[in-house]
């Protein structure tokens, strides 16, 4: 009786802890709650009985409140497969299901008195001549149980068939001993099976909440990619002369981020997501230009000193844009490297650039390779004001302006790989 006591203990606690572990959990709805609290304590108040009844501490006077205990844990018993199902999700099969259960119920209060399904005399509890009334109803609800999995597992598409036998093995193990032993073991066994089925519904809705919520990551992320490829062809439009510009400096800045990796510069901070970003976020790079006038923006001559002034705001005018685009929408680390680049990929490496001059590692690494693609293209491109030059003459060019305008090694690095031939196909097209 020692062990049996502490394992009814040890199960009154486990549910008590799951009880208070349901309330506070934020990942299930009230519903949803109530069914797993109606199943932990019901649990605890049948365990707690079969104890009073079966604890070997009987006596005679005590046979009219074990009897009213009794009824109502035989009574509740069988309900338990209810509220499990009701806990897995199954809300509106389990409240018809309940109504099944009510006559056994009513069954059992009916036959108390008549000793029929159970009764206690001297010597304590012994089981009627129709007992196999209320074994009749556990059996149902033990099979509606597994049922109840079955179908909870048909709507994950059985992705854990494991734990479901688990489970009905454990409610097997419990009701075993009791049959045929004498040994009171049943409470136990759903005690358990209730923790398994708790994390066995948990971990499904928590993968599926998961996925859905990369699912709906991706919508975002798909948003955003076609809305800055929008704003970037709006503003291409209006600057007819930049034609495929913002399509081949993303191939430039990628290659430039990856060469970057292969010869060890800033790895700390070039990684994967960093490439994947900058590739993403290039074509926002001359995004300012939507507060520059046509007038300027499509001067068929060089600008004038007073006309420059007005284009070099589409610098600071870009930052801002972007930042309250894409604010509220993206993490701040997307929405910092999509301001960077709109508004620093013209400072120069001696800080003489603008909008605020800084100089060397000052300017944000995505903005420093984003400069050397800008230029590079805008050097071999047709524009209303200029010819284009060849390809070794734009390489030349970035080289003599490493140290000044561009980061020494990540202009290195550029040189090093333009002779590749997805960059002469990007830069001939």
């Amino acid at each position: 009786m020692d062990f049996y006591l502490s394992s009814i203990i040890l199960i009154v606690f486990l549910m008590l802890a799951m009880t208070i572990h349901v309330v506070r959990y934020s990942g299930f709805n009230r519903q949803q709650k109530g069914w797993y609290i109606a199943t932990f304590l019901s649990v605890v108040f049948c365990s707690l009985a079969e104890y009073a009844v079966h604890c070997g501490y009987y006596k005679p006077s005590w046979a009219v409140p074990l009897t009213v205990l009794t009824v109502l844990q035989f009574s509740l018993a069988p309900v338990l497969a209810v509220f499990f199902s009701g806990a897995l999700g199954l809300h509106e099969q389990a409240s018809k299901a309940i109504l099944f259960f009510i006559p056994h119920a009513l069954i059992e209060i009916a036959a108390a008195p008549f000793s029929l399904i159970f009764f206690f005399a001297e010597d304590g509890y012994h089981r009627g001549s129709f007992f196999t009334i209320y074994s009749a109803f556990y059996f149902i609800s033990f099979l509606y149980l597994l049922v109840s999995m079955l179908e909870v597992g048909k709507r994950f598409k059985h992705r854990d068939r494991s734990t479901i036998i688990m489970v009905a093995l454990t409610l097997v193990a419990g009701i075993l001993p009791v049959t045929f032993l004498n040994i009171h073991t049943a409470y136990i066994s759903i005690g358990m099976a209730a923790c398994l089925c708790y994390i066995y519904y948990n971990d499904l809705v928590q993968e599926d909440t998961q996925a859905e919520l990369i699912a709906n990551q991706k919508k975002v992320t798909d948003m955003q990619e076609h809305m800055i490829s929008g704003l970037a062809s709006i503003i291409e439009n209006r600057d007819t002369d930049t034609g495929m510009h913002v399509s081949r400096t993303r191939e430039y800045v990628k290659l430039i981020s990856e060469g970057a990796v292969k010869a060890g510069v800033d790895t700390d901070e070039i990684n994967k997501q960093f490439i994947d970003l900058v590739y993403t976020l290039a074509p926002m790079h001359d995004v300012g230009k939507i507060v520059v006038s046509d007038t300027i923006l499509r001067k068929p001559a060089r600008l004038t000193a007073e006309e420059f002034e007005q284009m070099k705001l589409h610098a600071s005018a870009g930052g801002e844009v972007v930042r309250q685009m894409l604010s509220g929408i993206a993490d701040e680390s997307y929405i910092k490297i999509a301001t960077d680049i709109a508004k620093y990929h013209h400072e120069r490496w001696d800080g003489s650039g603008y909008p605020e001059g800084l100089k060397g590692e000052e300017i944000p690494l995505c903005a420093r390779i984003m400069a050397i693609a800008d230029v590079y293209d805008a050097l071999i491109s047709e524009r209303c004001y200029k010819d284009a030059i060849p390809p070794e003459e734009a390489a030349e060019i970035i080289r003599e302006e490493s140290g000044t305008h561009f980061d020494p090694q990540l202009t290195e690095i550029f040189l090093n790989n333009i002779e590749t031939p997805d960059l002469l196909a990007a830069g001939n097209s």
